[in-house]
């Protein structure tokens, strides 16, 4: 049996060999002198019908004047380009706007439509704040452009409510509990904002249920980064000035499970999020 494995890898690496040279158009010769070697040594990598693979060095070789990768070349993976080459299409860097204008963010909702969309957002959820409350945050910083972040943030909302996807969205309890209060990020925050806020996000996580929910978390227990996850198709983490972009299926499953524990370790419900928030109104 080892020997029939032997063979049939032997094989693999002269037709997968052979494919490779013809992909790029590199002849016999030309390859012997890329990678420093008699044009009688690639014939016989060619035409050799035994079952000895070539040394480690003389596949890796052949592998980077080709472009292809070693493991493909030893049948041992069934892609062909390089780890550099898949890297660069699973992982990407974006940047990232101060607020939600940037046209990026909108065509990963829309690649994402009919699919589930999980969010932690870096503060409040842009698409669920009042125009008050993205003029008190974003005029300071952008100037004009805050209006183009007003509208982007309610073309975000408008598509939720058309879109066939569903929303899920966790974030901290000390989110709300500090813009209640004005505290930290929020201070200094005019109480009448504050309260129509709340209002805002009441009236939506109700009317908008089930296909809008909401979960709180105590971040003394949990912690997450802000991040989106866009279906099975891609997980994005905002760094701040940039966005991280994963397509590979095993990071995104990964974010996925890490903001599936948010949910299960939530200590408020998208049921006990109004009744909470009604209570933080009333404090006012």
């Amino acid at each position: 049996m080892e020997m029939i494995d032997k063979r049939i890898r032997a094989n693999a690496f002269r037709d997968r060999l052979s494919r490779a040279m013809a992909r790029k158009s590199v002849s016999q010769s030309e390859l012997a002198r890329r990678i420093g070697v008699d044009r009688s040594t690639i014939s016989q990598l060619l035409t050799d019908g035994g079952a000895r693979l070539p040394n480690a060095h003389v596949v890796g070789a052949c592998a980077q004047a080709l472009g292809v990768s070693a493991d493909w070349l030893l049948m041992l993976s069934d892609r062909p380009e390089t780890t550099a080459e898949i890297l660069s299409t699973s992982l990407s860097l974006t940047e990232a706007p101060r607020a939600l204008i940037d046209d990026r963010i909108y065509a990963w909702h829309v690649e994402a439509a009919g699919y589930k969309i999980r969010h932690v957002p870096a503060t409040l959820p842009d698409m669920l704040k009042t125009r008050a409350m993205l003029d008190w945050e974003y005029a300071p910083h952008l100037g004009r452009t805050a209006e183009q972040a007003i509208a982007a943030a309610e073309d975000r909302l408008a598509f939720m409510r058309q879109t066939r996807s569903d929303y899920e969205i966790a974030l901290p309890l000390y989110e709300f509990e500090t813009m209640a209060q004005a505290t930290g990020y929020y201070r200094g925050l005019d109480r009448n904002i504050r309260a129509a806020q709340i209002d805002h996000v009441l009236a939506l996580s109700e009317a908008l249920y089930p296909r809008l929910r909401l979960y709180l978390f105590d971040a003394q227990r949990v912690f997450s980064a802000p991040i989106t996850i866009f279906g099975p198709l891609l997980s994005v983490v905002y760094m701040g000035s940039h966005y991280m972009v994963f397509r590979d299926r095993d990071r995104v499953d990964t974010f996925t499970r890490h903001f599936d524990q948010l949910v299960r370790e939530a200590d408020l419900t998208a049921r006990d999020v109004p009744a909470f928030l009604k209570d933080l109104r009333a404090g006012l």
